[in-house]
């Protein structure tokens, strides 16, 4: 087992009516907001800036919601955040916080809401273009505080430092990351999950699956317990994604997906272990080309990918996948025992059961159905290398790997 650091920051505010906990949030972390920027705490009403997508959450209630948790605050609002965030919107919120002097950044929506506005956090402080400190980290400096509102399980990025951004000018979609951008606290109400379209909670529950299987397909290192957690994880979107979809408002469903979501990508699920990410760099191209839902991009990609890395050396690792999580031969206590046939039968139907999931929920299951073709697979492939180093992989992945996979996608 790897040894590793392992810090809990933020402030996590889970349940019905959590929203309460607003006044008290924005107040308590203007304090530190006060201390970046090195003036008197003397602002007994923030100025917050409140970032959110389209016009769902009004709605549904939950910017009226905010609205009233802010009504001590002024409040400058930034809306438009898209999936596959943009860096036009970073640019804009950044210069919306020098100009109003911001003290913290309110963010209601999911993954990329919340990422957007840990960059326009850090914008607030750079005086160069946003998009430098996606293509470098190190040039994140100070970071206003982040509170999160969670509407959709997916991302996990209301409790971790990473941050992906587009550039449509480009075609580039990439993820950057500082431990100051972990969000300070997250307001998770299940209930705000109950209006989410089908296709929404679909894609979300893959995007958490597909967190799990990057953490969990590792050489193995001897970390049971957090491998054990990761079996935990697929086991819950197995059993309640399916009930989110035909009781939207079952709150035991909602709320076991919302902490999945969050569990899955807070960085407990790779204490001890440690390899690249394969599944999401390959997405990130497909997202950054054809802007498509990331979710549903990882739930065709990541059956393909299964299939192609599974041999002789990797049978074990998915034969226990099928075992622990989808509980084929169930009756067999210690699987090691069997051979490397058997294995396979098991390792096998466990990738056919993933992609069948997948499809159950309503998900596009080729790029054909999306709208892909192969025109720019081999671009697609030259960029996942170029900007991603595959080499310690569970399975290391080259240009040629990744034409192959995407090309099984079709």
């Amino acid at each position: 087992m790897l040894d590793f650091n392992y810090v809990v920051r933020t402030d996590v505010r889970f349940g019905k009516g959590q929203i309460k906990s607003l006044p008290e949030l924005v107040a308590k972390y203007n304090k530190d907001s006060l201390g970046l920027l090195g003036t008197i705490n003397s602002n007994e009403h923030p100025n917050v800036l409140l970032v959110y997508g389209g016009g769902s959450i009004k709605k549904n209630g939950i910017y009226d919601d905010a609205i009233k948790g802010l009504e001590a605050c002024k409040v400058i609002e930034l809306n438009g955040i898209e999936p596959n965030p943009k860096i036009d919107k970073i640019r804009e919120g950044a210069k919306l916080c020098k100009e109003n002097n911001i003290d913290v950044v309110v963010a209601i929506g999911g993954g990329s809401v919340i990422d957007s506005s840990k960059m326009i956090a850090a914008g607030a402080f750079y005086e160069g273009d946003p998009w430098d400190m996606v293509l470098d980290s190190k040039k994140i400096g100070k970071v206003l505080p982040v509170i999160a509102i969670l509407t959709i399980s997916a991302t996990g990025s209301e409790c971790n430092k990473n941050a992906v951004i587009s550039n449509m000018e480009t075609n580039e979609k990439l993820g950057t990351s500082s431990k100051e951008f972990i969000p300070r606290a997250a307001i998770c109400d299940p209930t705000y999950l109950f209006s989410l379209p089908a296709i929404q909670t679909a894609a979300g529950t893959a995007d958490i699956m597909s967190h799990t299987f990057e953490q969990y397909f590792r050489k193995d290192t001897g970390a049971y317990l957090t491998q054990s957690f990761c079996e935990s994880i697929l086991k819950t979107c197995i059993k309640y994604c399916p009930v989110a979809l035909r009781e939207p408002d079952n709150y035991e469903a909602r709320a076991n997906l919302m902490w999945a979501s969050t569990t899955a990508l807070n960085s407990l699920m790779s204490c001890g272990t440690s390899g690249a990410w394969t599944c999401h760099p390959i997405e990130h191209e497909l997202s950054a080309y054809y802007d498509i839902t990331h979710g549903v991009g990882l739930a065709i990609i990541t059956p393909r990918w299964m299939r192609y890395i599974l041999n002789k050396d990797t049978v074990l690792k998915f034969a226990q996948y099928g075992h622990n999580v989808w509980n084929i031969r169930g009756e067999v206590d210690d699987i090691e025992t069997l051979s490397k046939g058997e294995l396979s039968i098991i390792a096998n139907e466990a990738i056919n059961r993933t992609e069948m999931f997948f499809e159950a929920c309503g998900i596009p299951m080729t790029l054909t159905e999306i709208g892909i073709d192969e025109s720019k697979i081999d671009l697609m492939a030259e960029d996942t290398i170029k900007y991603n180093d595959l080499s310690n992989a569970f399975v290391p992945l080259t240009k040629e790997d990744v034409s192959k996979i995407l090309r099984m996608c079709l």
